[in-house]
């Protein structure tokens, strides 16, 4: 997602937002992510807390710049946890790791959301351990934007969830049904649910039973998806699993690198294509930013209190600029505090009618 896709609302870059920044997590760190909260600091309206260890941290910004700029903090942890580590790392052994540090600024309030590249099962147990659920849901859902043929589908679980249930799935689906709705301004987003075909009989058991829930949401459920489906924009909102939206996503931005590097190949095979790329550069850049996973930044973690968003773990600095941007409008238009008031207006609404049935 750029500046010029939805969600840039009129509270977006107001004064006081508070990002922290997991300075120690991801393939590139610190260097990249140290980078990435520079730029934002250039762009963005908002103040940035890089975490990590000190005097690693401030060695790269001394490396990156001659001042660091105002609105950027460096809070020490001195911990690191590493990809291969645990998903209870954070919680159990490594509890002055900068990913936890991150989640413990935003419960106790210092911050206003938090961004990491690091280890993913880590970030979801932290801000689920340390920040809290939303009352109402039980598992949190990684939601991604991927582009499509009509703009944007939303694209969630994508990995924190490997294993889910026909509740969880439910969850998901109205999480991002809210989201959407933010995100896209569409009042009555539509909802389909990831399958082998279209019909209802489709799919494993999870998927036969999550059709029967998704039924009696009251959302605008357009029964199942395919995985065409994901790009081709006939689905505002799809719902899956965790293993399967990560192979989604995963498949999807390897056919975008494969597509962008085999037509940039062909185009300079021969001098006639060589002209014709020259006459068609602005088309092909312009492809190529729709693809790039590093425009859309990070994934947020629905389900939380506060804001989490998820990088991915190869992540540069446009790609932690861009998540610090999705960070801060999570942030500034309170969607966290969003999807809970409908959670709980959701819930409040079934239990009447159920009573209404008894």
């Amino acid at each position: 997602m750029n500046q010029k896709e939805p969600l840039a609302s009129d509270a977006a870059g107001r004064a006081g937002c508070r990002i922290a920044l997991d300075a120690m997590g991801g393939d590139h760190a610190p260097r990249e992510i140290v980078a990435g909260a520079l730029l934002a600091a250039k762009e963005y309206s908002v103040e940035i807390v890089l975490v990590g260890q000190e005097e690693v941290v401030r060695k790269e910004l001394a490396a990156l710049t001659e001042h660091t700029p105002r609105g950027i903090e460096v809070v020490d942890a001195r911990e690191v946890v590493e990809m291969a580590d645990s998903a209870l790392t954070p919680i159990r052994k490594k509890r002055n790791s900068s990913v936890r540090v991150c989640a413990n600024l935003v419960a106790e309030g210092r911050a206003d959301a938090f961004v990491s590249a690091g280890n993913t099962g880590a970030t979801w147990t932290s801000a689920r351990m340390v920040m809290g659920m939303i009352e109402g849901v039980e598992r949190p859902a990684l939601a991604a934007i991927l582009p499509s043929q009509k703009g944007h589908t939303l694209l969630l679980d994508v990995g924190a969830n490997v294993d889910a249930k026909a509740s969880h799935l439910r969850e998901f689906a109205v999480m991002g049904h809210f989201y959407a709705q933010m995100l896209f301004g569409k009042e009555d987003p539509r909802v389909g649910l990831l399958s082998i075909g279209e019909e209802e009989g489709k799919g494993n058991e999870l998927t036969k039973e999550t059709f029967r829930v998704l039924k009696e949401t009251g959302l605008n459920f357009i029964g199942n998806a395919e995985g065409r489906d994901v790009f081709n924009g006939n689905a505002d909102v799809i719902v899956c699993d965790g293993f399967i939206g990560n192979v989604v996503l995963k498949a999807g931005e390897a056919l975008g690198e494969f597509v962008s590097k085999t037509l940039k190949q062909e185009m300079m095979a021969t001098l006639p294509r060589k002209i014709g790329g020259l006459l068609a550069k602005s088309a092909f850049d312009d492809l190529k930013k729709r693809m790039d996973y590093s425009e859309y930044g990070g994934a947020p973690l629905l389900g939380v209190k506060g804001g989490c968003i998820v990088c991915h773990g190869r992540s540069n600095a446009k790609a932690i600029k861009n998540a610090i941007r999705v960070a801060r409008d999570f942030a500034v238009n309170r969607i966290g505090e969003k999807i809970q008031a409908k959670i709980s207006d959701l819930h409040k609404r079934e239990h009447s009618s159920q009573v209404l049935i008894d």
